[in-house]
């Protein structure tokens, strides 16, 4: 049986950005995964929060993600 053609959600997008209940998109920072022993604990500590995608790449990704709206 043929599958429906139609758009498609990308996972790898949909695995790295989180919308919120307002419609704002978050994201992870980078800089956490290796050499962490020459950063400072309060820069780890901050690397460790989330952070608001720029309103000038919202489409983009949102394109990337059809049925979170």
């Amino acid at each position: 049986m043929r599958r429906p053609k139609g758009i498609k959600t990308k996972k790898s997008v949909a695995k790295r950005f989180k919308l919120t209940a307002t419609g704002k998109l978050l994201r992870n920072r980078a800089g956490k995964r290796h050499l962490l022993a020459t950063k400072s604990p309060k820069r780890r500590r901050s690397l460790g929060t989330a952070k608001l995608v720029d309103k000038t790449d919202m489409y983009r990704i949102m394109q990337c993600m059809p049925f979170t709206r």
